[in-house]
């Protein structure tokens, strides 16, 4: 019964194009999305340098600080061993116990300082982009 009769496509007659132009899809713009992207690109790739070259400039300046303190304590060692009296360099100790750490304080601040301040550079970056995307997308929606 079914050997004699051939297979007919019911979709061979239907007009895809015809369905297709009936849906209301919205339109891309490929230029404004290359755009956006190279946007937001450039936005990163500056808040990545600037994170890169503040975190150059924090790890010179803890180098600067150990060395200092490694010259600061060579210059004790030397300082205490030339004392006269235990009373002298019981002092002396002291002394550059309490220098050591008013530095150490001084220094932890000023590191914490140039963190605030790479991070803030670096955020300020892409909250700027954001900020310019958000109205980038308002005014393309108010196109429409």
């Amino acid at each position: 019964m079914y050997a004699n009769t051939a297979f007919k496509n019911p979709f061979a007659d239907f007009d895809f194009s015809k369905m297709a132009g009936e849906f209301k899809l919205p339109t891309v713009n490929v230029e404004s999305m290359v755009e956006t992207g190279r946007k937001n690109f450039a936005a990163m790739t500056t808040a990545s340098t600037s994170a890169v070259e503040s975190m150059k400039a924090i790890a010179q300046r803890q180098g600067d600080m150990i060395r200092s303190a490694m010259e600061d304590f060579s210059k004790h060692g030397s300082d205490v061993m030339s004392a006269a009296t235990i009373e002298e360099k019981a002092a002396k100790q002291i002394d550059f116990a309490k220098k050591s750490y008013e530095l150490a304080v001084a220094n932890t601040k000023e590191l914490a300082d140039l963190y605030t301040k790479s991070s803030t550079e670096a955020f300020a970056t892409l909250s700027a982009r954001v900020a310019e995307l958000t109205e980038e997308v308002k005014a393309a929606i108010a196109k429409r």
